[in-house]
């Protein structure tokens, strides 16, 4: 009860300290994360560019979102971009926009998403799935500070920050070719990186207290606590996916269990899944409807994890349904579903 009521204090003072808000989800008190909060304090004040890199699941986008919400760009648009979604052919159309009549099917103008965060950020995340023409065109717009739309013989002007995203070192995509040195210089002034959650364990009684208190006041609820059991338990896991695996975890125990508190039978880790036979697994996991937004978020994720497997393959719909581990007719489905192709 002591340490419960110790995190609790903690989170309080982690909400009443942050920026505008800006840490609202980035939880902390490890000295890998105090690193990387001064880090965002620093670099919120400066113009440079910078790299996030980190795992999947350690946050990046809410780090690029801090430094933008905590800097003098904060009432400035911030645009996401996520490199290896976009199809080659709808490239320069997403990124510049395009004017009406350009080509088939342009029946009125449309701007880019660099001259949508005019004044602002332009986050671009995994930049080593970035494709080669769109780094050409992005180097372009970096030197010149001026965009074209699709189609259009007027150039504008544009005044971004870029903050970029990847998992893996840059370095080492330009040593191999994929990436151009020339706009590796031009992104990656400083490189911040994301400890993994394995490397801040002290941080998982906060993180969970944070996500329990958000999921009963998101889903009208009332707060699950965690047994002794169960928190030891989080504590010893691997996760692979870092924090956001940890969410989901936590998230799938609240929606699922009727008790209010959570034991170590509630929590769904990967270590559980591995050791119980799938049908089995299959049948604890549907004994209460997951709410509205739960499902959303679900096809949000799926939605996600669909891009980044035809992304990986080259947009080879047949190796990212293999890739998933998903029956061919079904993955097309989910293509059609979520308008991918």
């Amino acid at each position: 009860t002591r340490q419960l009521d110790d995190v609790q204090r903690e989170l309080s003072r982690f909400t009443r300290h942050s920026a505008a808000g800006v840490r609202h989800s980035m939880v902390g008190r490890s000295a890998p994360m105090l690193r990387v909060f001064d880090a965002i304090d620093r670099l919120a004040a400066a113009m440079v560019p910078v790299v996030i890199r980190g795992e999947s699941g350690t946050g990046k986008e809410l780090v690029a979102r801090a430094i933008h919400y905590a800097g003098p760009r904060a009432k400035a648009p911030f645009v996401s971009i996520r490199c290896g979604s976009i199809p080659e052919a709808l490239l320069e159309s997403e990124l510049f926009g395009h004017v009406r009549g350009a080509f088939s099917g342009a029946d009125r103008e449309k701007r880019g998403m660099i001259a949508a965060a005019n004044g602002g950020t332009l986050f671009l995340d995994e930049i080593s799935d970035m494709p080669p023409k769109m780094q050409v065109d992005l180097l372009r717009v970096l030197q010149t500070g001026m965009v074209c739309r699709v189609g259009s013989e007027t150039e504008e002007p544009v005044d971004v920050r870029v903050v970029s995203a990847t998992q893996r070192p840059l370095t080492e995509l330009v040593g191999s070719g994929k990436f151009r040195e020339d706009l590796f210089y031009r992104l990656s002034v400083v490189e911040l990186v994301l400890p993994a959650l394995r490397e801040r364990r002290d941080d998982i009684p906060l993180l969970c207290e944070h996500f329990l208190s958000a999921f009963a006041e998101r889903e009208g609820m009332s707060k699950r606590r965690l047994t002794r059991q169960a928190l030891t338990h989080l504590a010893e896991q691997p996760w692979p996916g870092n924090v956001r695996q940890l969410e989901h975890v936590l998230l799938q125990a609240c929606v699922m269990s009727d008790s209010s508190t959570i034991d170590v039978s509630d929590l769904a880790t990967e270590e559980q899944r591995a050791l119980m036979p799938a049908a089995e697994w299959a049948a604890t996991s549907s004994t209460q409807p997951p709410s509205i937004d739960n499902l959303e978020h679900h096809r949000l994720d799926e939605k996600q994890r669909i891009l980044e497997a035809l992304s990986a393959c080259g947009w080879n719909r047949v190796r990212a349904a293999a890739a998933l581990g998903m029956p061919r007719r079904t993955f097309y489905r989910r293509l059609a579903d979520y308008s991918i192709l």
